[in-house]
Parts: structure tokens; C-alpha cells; sequence
């Protein structure tokens, strides 16, 4: 574990991913997460591409808040919670996925890619009837950011959602073709009615 500039107390072993290693604390009476490279990967400066993206979109509520980083290492807020793919067989998942949308349309709309939307097993954690997204290493910017889109994917083959697939291919693909206000809403209103 590398030094760090903050007085985190408890630190202890979390999980190990393909990019990083993930440590808990205790900083200012609060749980967070401590994320370092792991050093097996050949990721180039994921860490601080992480930080990058979590302190653009902080200011937009998506994401954990970032506390602090530097190069090989960043420290945000511990999301708690459960994990949105168990609940998608309860009478939330309508609210909820209207919820997730709504996050990926904010990230479409700062012209952001995040990549995890297609299998978003381990990404979005639900506590007290609100969404929290985690994972933010692989994003990056371009005009043709396709979250919205890959998370549409997603619902249409999961089995737990009534969806008019034929409609919601045609408005995915309305959406991918314009992004505006009115596209997004038909999808949202679709979703709704499932």
C-alpha cells in the first residue's frame, strides 16, 4: 500500500480488479474506497483518468464524491447498498431504471463514453430508492457517446423487463441518430409503460 497524503485509519483489503486494487478506510469518520494500479496491469494511467472523469461529473451527482488523488491512487466515498441487477425482479426496477437512464443521459450529454452499460453487473448500487454509479477508469470523451444506447441494449435482453422491443430498437436507434431532449423522453416513456 503506497503512502498517502490524508490520514485514512483501518485500511484494509477490498478487491482486486484488471486495473486495480481496491483498499477501504475510515477517513473523517466516513467509509471510503482507495483505489491503486494494480501492478500486473498494462492499463496506462487508468487511476488518474478515473479521477479526471469522477471530478467532472461530481458536479452533475453522478458518481461517488472523489476526496482526493495523484497519480497512483485516488480516494472517493464508499458506495453502499444493493446491487441494481438483484433488484430488477422487484417493483422498484421501474424507478430505478428510469434512474440509470437518466445518468446516461447526463454522461451523453457531456459527450462522455463510460463502456459499462451493455453488462452493468457490478456498476450501480441502490440505496433508499436511489441509483449510485461506480467504475469510471475507462471512460472517455467523444462526440458519439453511445450510454443511453448500450444500456437500452441491456434492458432489451434482460428477461425481467415487458418491453415493446420492436419499439424501443426503433427509438434506440432514433436516439442514436439524434440525440435530443424529445428522443430520450420517448424512450423513458416506453419504459415506464413495461
Amino acid at each position: 500500500m503506497i503512502k498517502l497524503p490524508i490520514k485514512i485509519i483501518n485500511v484494509e483489503f477490498f478487491d482486486k480488479g484488471k486495473r486495480s486494487l481496491v483498499y477501504t478506510g475510515n477517513y473523517k469518520n466516513k467509509k471510503v474506497i482507495i483505489k491503486v494500479k494494480n501492478p500486473k496491469s498494462q492499463a496506462i494511467a487508468r487511476i488518474s483518468n478515473e479521477a479526471k472523469y469522477l471530478k467532472k461529473l461530481n458536479k452533475f451527482k453522478v458518481g461517488p464524491k472523489l476526496i482526493c488523488f495523484k497519480k497512483e491512487f485516488l480516494v472517493y466515498e464508499f458506495i453502499e447498498g444493493e446491487l441494481y441487477i438483484d433488484l430488477i425482479k422487484t417493483k422498484q426496477k421501474i424507478s430505478l431504471t428510469l434512474q440509470i437512464l437518466d445518468k446516461c443521459r447526463t454522461l451523453d450529454k457531456l459527450k462522455i463514453n463510460k463502456l459499462e452499460f451493455i453488462r452493468p453487473i457490478k456498476h450501480f448500487f441502490v440505496k433508499n430508492n436511489k441509483v449510485k454509479m461506480i467504475d469510471f477508469e475507462r471512460c472517455y470523451q467523444t462526440e458519439n457517446p453511445k450510454n443511453v444506447t448500450q444500456f437500452c441494449n441491456f434492458l432489451l435482453s434482460n428477461k425481467n423487463f415487458k418491453i415493446n422491443k420492436k419499439e424501443l430498437i426503433k427509438l434506440s436507434k432514433e436516439y442514436k441518430n439524434k440525440q435530443t431532449d424529445k428522443n430520450f423522453k420517448e424512450i423513458k416513456n416506453l419504459i415506464k409503460l413495461s
